[in-house]
């Protein structure tokens, strides 16, 4: 690869020299800081976050996070492995270039005393897709529609497996919001979709996952946002309040 590259260990030390770590949220905003309190609790439960800058650009072109698997937060158990949690590489100008190698290869660096390396692939928005880990030599041992669970051993152990989500799913009957502030954007939907619920007379049961144990039992695989009516998952992304609006009309007063 012909790119001068850069990687950077993201600290509380450092944050605020690399603001683009808070899914590009202006730091003037209020909901960067739910993210920053999140980071400061979960880096002292080993998490990482590295960012790759390349030469001629000023932001980072490439964003890596993981964490010891016991503290993911997905609904999976991957205990002994180190498990990534996003993946990402800007937009299709620095697109087959080797830079999503790169931050492959820091996370399996610093697992080489761990059984492995998981990830949780998708084909829906905000989630790596598995070709690219496909091509760095994991294998899929698990899918559960358009997510796949992907596994690079090093040891001879216990291969990481998907929680069983849809039990935990069917304990929601009642109009209900699960979310973390693993993702900055989750929590202000929270915030903005409000004065609908309001405006709707809707008192959905909203829940913070505030652990990553709690993250690992959520009600669906992706974890950080479950949007739940009668056992039904509804959403499973952040969504707008467009969105919200058409998924209330569609499946929640046509009920």
């Amino acid at each position: 690869m012909g790119l001068k590259s850069n990687i950077v260990t993201v600290t509380m030390d450092n944050l605020a020299e690399h603001p683009q770590t808070i899914c590009f949220i202006n730091p003037k905003h209020e909901y960067y800081k739910h993210k920053v309190e999140w980071l400061e609790k979960q880096f002292a439960k080993g998490l990482v976050i590295k960012l790759l800058y390349i030469e001629q650009e000023k932001k980072p072109v490439g964003y890596i996070e993981y964490t010891p698997g016991e503290e993911c937060w997905r609904g999976v158990d991957a205990k002994g492995y180190l498990f990534v949690h996003c993946l990402w590489t800007n937009g299709k100008k620095y697109q087959h270039q080797g830079l999503g190698t790169l931050l492959i290869k820091e996370v399996e660096g610093d697992a080489k005393k761990r059984d492995g390396v998981a990830v949780l692939t998708s084909n829906k928005a905000f989630m790596a897709q598995k070709e690219l880990f496909l091509k760095n030599g994991y294998t899929v041992v698990e899918e559960s529609g358009k997510e796949q669970l992907l596994v690079k051993q090093f040891k001879k152990k216990s291969i990481p497996k998907f929680n069983n989500w849809e039990k935990e799913l069917s304990k929601y009957q009642e109009l209900t919001i699960l979310y973390s502030c693993q993702c900055p954007w989750v929590a202000r939907f929270i915030e903005e979709v409000k004065p609908i619920l309001k405006k709707e007379k809707l008192r959905p049961t909203i829940i913070e996952l505030k652990t990553a144990k709690q993250a690992q039992k959520a009600p669906s695989l992706y974890s950080t946002f479950n949007l739940i009516y009668k056992g039904k998952l509804l959403a499973d992304r952040y969504i707008s309040t467009t969105r919200f609006m058409n998924i209330v009309k569609k499946e929640i007063r046509a009920a």
